[in-house]
């Protein structure tokens, strides 16, 4: 672990490799699990705005489980998060055919609205915990994501490479330029 600003930094990030690999995993990330994404409180007012402008790209079953439960729930710890269908998929999940994919985010791609998707989403395999006086972020090894680790390995995309965007979204530019400084001094 190190600091970087107001973060403690899993040296994982930065050691281990990953590139999502849609045609093996289809996209469990998004209906595997037992809770929905994590939310920041402005995701959730964010998720509220754009409800009506996703809609559309949403399954009839995310739909009624939005509408049901609302844009964003808090779950069983306490925390803000997507809602689900059956406690299964996230509610914002779409396919295409069998590949799990976000309907906020095909939104987002048609430029129908102007959020990719929640962060925490955008930025898996890492995850972030936020505490009082600083943040968490780390590498979450989960074994649905296999292949990406594979395939990751395969084309030396370090984790922090992958998530570039990302982070840079998280965090700013001048954190990332700090975490790709610590990167570089540690293959010395």
């Amino acid at each position: 672990m190190f600091q970087l600003g107001k973060t403690i930094v899993s040296e994982d990030i930065l050691e281990k490799d990953f590139v999502c690999n849609l045609s093996a995993c289809k996209g469990a990330c998004c209906v595997d699990g037992d809770a929905g994404a994590p939310l920041s409180v402005e995701e959730t007012k964010i998720l509220e705005e754009i409800y009506p402008k996703v809609k559309p790209f949403l399954r009839k079953q995310g739909i009624a489980a939005i509408e049901a439960q609302g844009t964003w729930v808090k779950g069983t710890d306490g925390d803000l998060e997507t809602p689900l269908i059956d406690n299964k998929d996230c509610a914002y999940v779409i396919f295409d055919g069998k590949t799990a994919l976000c309907g906020i985010e095909q939104a987002y791609n048609q430029g129908i609205i102007d959020w990719k998707k929640p962060v925490s989403c955008h930025l898996y395999p890492i995850r972030v915990k936020d505490f009082t006086e600083f943040a968490a972020v780390n590498y979450d090894k989960w074994d649905i994501c296999d292949a990406a680790c594979s395939l990751g390995q395969e084309l030396e995309v370090p984790v922090y490479k992958f998530v570039k965007e990302a982070l840079i979204r998280k965090f700013g530019e001048d954190w990332y330029a700090e975490l790709e400084k610590v990167a570089l001094d540690m293959k010395k």
